[in-house]
């Protein structure tokens, strides 16, 4: 992931398969995002973004390619148990691909767990990879590449 400093927010890469990644973060205080009583609940969202990101990354590199830009279109059911995630309480981040289509639209299915393996939350993520940067411009400007 390009994301740099603060904004890289998973700890650790646990499992990557064909169709899922898990992952690990730990809520600091020193977050970026840290509140006085926690993290926010809907950071949750973003950890659940950047597993996709870093699965669709690991994805290209096992097959030769370079990672390529994605994006996040949108998020159905968002359910969250807590309105905030405590400090030094480790999550686990699970992604699993639903579907990913030749036009570069996917979705997925992420939820986060405790420590005890219990839900913390879940979602539905929807995401889009153009196939290049080039392709990416041209629908932009509404031509074909």
């Amino acid at each position: 992931m390009p994301h740099r400093h603060g904004m890289c927010l998973l700890d650790t890469l646990l499992e990557v398969g064909d169709e899922h990644l898990h992952a690990e973060v730990t809520p600091r205080r020193d977050d970026l995002f840290a509140g006085s009583e926690g993290i926010p609940g809907w950071v949750g969202l973003e950890w659940l973004a950047q597993a996709i990101a870093a699965w669709a990354g690991v994805q290209a590199v096992s097959q030769g390619d370079e990672p390529r830009i994605g994006f996040l279109l949108g998020t159905r059911r968002y359910c969250c148990e807590s309105p905030w995630f405590a400090f030094d309480q480790p999550i686990r981040v699970e992604v699993a691909l639903d579907f990913r289509a030749d036009n570069g639209l996917g979705a997925f299915r992420g939820e986060l767990r405790g420590s005890h393996g219990e839900s913390l939350a879940t979602a539905t993520l929807n995401v889009f990879q153009p196939e290049s940067l080039e392709a990416l411009k041209a629908m932009q400007r509404e031509e074909h590449p």
